[in-house]
């Protein structure tokens, strides 16, 4: 395993195909500050450009908490033009993660809340333990969901479902984040990081062309009519149809042998 360290609060772990994001300022529950934003994107900016990777895991160093969402404590002594320059460093961190182009799976314990549950969304799937409280209560301290959290939300949830847990500001814990389908897999106390690191060698397992142009379909097809989808589907299928990893993919099949993908 190698690691590579984005400024004191952000780490880069690298087991085989699969990279861990790791946050890592526990002293301050990885409060989401400027300089930590800045890092974040740096980070997935770094992975996003790697071929070799297959898989990330985003997880925390903190034993209570994956992310507690934006730094309050720098934003109380923030002036307006102050809030408006930090916002390009903010807005860049959370599409970092969301826009990475390979498969993410967030491994969620203790409070994940506001930008930490954003970051969290931003992933395609969510392994919480049974420590896991989420939510987004921005309109409790006066703003709203400024890392995606009201475009993500209802696309997992449905709108109503989105509104009530938004305009509430309520924190949801595991048993009915899992019901409501805030969280995917709900695991032991403690196993969220080795079981979102398993499921991610688990499709590491499979072909890196594949992957990426599943990902890129499900993504751009979202909110699209079937016709459009379909579209979006056919140019997706399209890059890995006369790809190395498609003709090595039949072979392995043929010949009873675990594939050996070429990739990018």
């Amino acid at each position: 395993m190698s690691e590579q360290r984005f400024g004191e609060w952000v780490v880069v772990r690298r087991h085989d195909h699969v990279a861990e994001l790791v946050l890592d300022r526990p002293k301050a529950m990885n409060a989401v500050s400027s300089e930590m934003a800045s890092r974040i994107a740096e980070a997935t900016a770094v992975l996003a450009a790697d071929d070799s990777v297959r898989v990330v895991v985003l997880t925390s160093t903190h034993e209570r908490a994956f992310c507690v969402g934006a730094d309050l404590k720098e934003r109380n002594s923030f002036t307006d033009a102050d809030l408006g320059r930090q916002r390009p460093h903010a807005r860049a961190a959370y599409t970092g993660v969301l826009e990475l182009p390979m498969p993410t799976v967030a491994a969620v314990h203790g409070f994940a809340l506001g930008g930490g549950f954003e970051l969290a969304l931003s992933c395609d799937v969510i392994v919480a333990d049974a420590t896991a409280v989420v939510g987004l209560p921005e309109v409790s301290v006066g703003v709203i969901p400024g890392g995606g959290g009201t475009q993500l939300l209802p696309r997992r949830v449905g709108a109503a479902r989105a509104a009530e847990l938004i305009f509430s500001a309520r924190r949801v814990e595991a048993e009915e984040a899992r019901d409501l389908g805030l969280v995917d897999q709900l695991v032991d106390e403690g196993q969220d990081r080795a079981e979102a690191l398993a499921l991610a060698a688990r499709i590491a397992a499979n072909s890196p062309v594949g992957l990426r142009a599943a990902k890129r379909a499900l993504r751009l097809g979202q909110g699209l009519d079937l016709r459009a989808g379909l579209e979006v589907e056919d140019a997706a299928w399209r890059t890995v149809a006369f790809s190395a990893d498609r003709a090595e993919g039949v072979a392995a099949f043929n010949e009873k042998r675990r594939p050996e993908w070429p990739g990018y």
